[in-house]
């Protein structure tokens, strides 16, 4: 079988640069070994799909080359995207900090990139596994369990190693090492911390516990949004951003009152409730169940004319710089992205092309560009899949 674009996987990017491949008049054929396409996309959100950001930037990205996702994202914007979700007449909401989501479900968004491809004349096939690919004088011939393709361009969308239970395998990177391309160390991200020993015993009982806002931060990189403690250590919102930034052995730190002033409001509180105790009085700042482990570890719990004002200040600058000593993450089981991956010092900026190899394209996930929780790693997908279908 011949075709123009071979694409192999039909997640978010595959099925993005089948769309602007197909609307060029290129014959396009996506394959992927999953028994349906975008399973990520049906998953994300709760089931809603938080399909974009409107604060998407290039700050936004982690990348060797911080300047590598430049082009591309200013070529297909979330501006772009939404009008593709009106044309089909998928309502829609922002939440916080800019991230978009259906206001039904996720399938919605899989069956208009689908209804996409049909209008642009590109096939879908799926549970269509890749067994071997070479090059030719004319392209490339990929050998799938359906028999062999015949394609003038490639296009690998295959992702990375987040979420195996979904198919997630490390065959993108498998393929650009075949053809000479460095793949830059992965690991998970947006996941999960790991907690052990004492330091998990802290806190383990504490599992379910949930702050509306903490702050998380390494070094100069910090995030707000929620946070939860589990079983096995931290999870939220905070805890996942800051996951992309963090290393075993890096200093990990929690605001764990960000909207109050805790310094000066513990003792305007001891002036005020004398006979109350701290972990009551805390209580008032924080979830009970913390503020009483706080109290029972680390601050002690006496009636607050028993404190000094300068050890209630210090308790109070404590809870805004909390240290936490993680020891892991979940990994990739429970992890959204995957960072690292194919390098991007191999690939054209502005068509995902490859520098080595003429034809061949590396899009969305297995590229080393990874966003932010919040929509962000979406628009990556939409913009690098509508650049490579632009040019494939």
């Amino acid at each position: 079988m011949k075709t123009d674009v071979l694409i192999i996987g039909a997640g978010a990017a595959g099925l993005m640069c089948a769309i602007a491949a197909g609307r060029r008049g290129r014959r396009v054929l996506v394959v992927d070994h999953a028994n349906k396409p975008g399973k990520k996309i049906l998953m994300s959100g709760g089931g809603r799909c938080n399909f974009t950001n409107l604060g998407v930037a290039p700050a936004c990205y982690l990348s060797a080359n911080p300047h590598f996702a430049k082009s591309a994202l200013a070529r297909y914007t979330p501006a772009d995207f939404i009008a593709l979700v009106e044309k089909h007449r998928i309502a829609w909401h922002e939440k916080e900090q800019g991230q978009l989501f259906c206001d039904e479900s996720s399938k919605l968004i899989v069956r208009m990139l689908l209804d996409e491809c049909a209008a642009a004349g590109a096939r879908v096939e799926t549970s269509c596994a890749v067994e071997r690919v070479r090059k030719t004088e004319e392209g490339f011939a990929v050998l799938t369990v359906r028999g062999e393709v015949h394609a003038e361009s490639l296009v690998v969308a295959t992702g990375g190693l987040s979420i195996p239970s979904m198919g997630a395998t490390g065959f993108g990177y498998a393929l650009a090492r075949q053809f000479g391309h460095a793949v830059r160390p992965t690991r998970a991200g947006l996941v999960p911390l790991t907690l052990s020993g004492k330091h998990l015993e802290r806190y383990q009982d504490l599992a379910g516990v949930a702050l509306p806002q903490a702050g998380a931060r390494v070094g100069k990189r910090a995030f707000r949004a929620g946070l939860l403690f589990t079983h096995r250590g931290l999870s939220g919102p905070a805890i996942l951003q800051i996951s992309s930034y963090w290393q075993p052995g890096d200093d990990l730190r929690l605001d764990l009152a960000p909207d109050a002033e805790a310094a000066d409001w513990l003792p305007a509180q001891r002036a005020a409730r004398p006979a109350a105790e701290l972990k009551n009085v805390l209580a008032d700042l924080l979830p009970r169940r913390l503020a009483q482990r706080l109290c029972e570890v680390w601050f002690g719990s006496r009636p607050m004319r028993q404190y000094r004002e300068a050890e209630l200040r210090e308790i109070g600058h404590r809870l805004h710089d909390w240290p936490v000593v993680a020891s892991g993450t979940e990994g990739y089981r429970t992890a959204e992205v995957t960072l690292g991956g194919v390098d991007t010092d191999g690939l054209s900026s502005s068509t995902m092309q490859s520098k080595r190899v003429p034809g061949l394209y590396f899009v969305g996930e297995v590229v080393d560009v990874t966003g932010w929780l919040g929509g962000y790693n979406f628009q990556w997908a939409w913009a690098s899949g509508h650049a490579a279908g632009e040019a494939a």
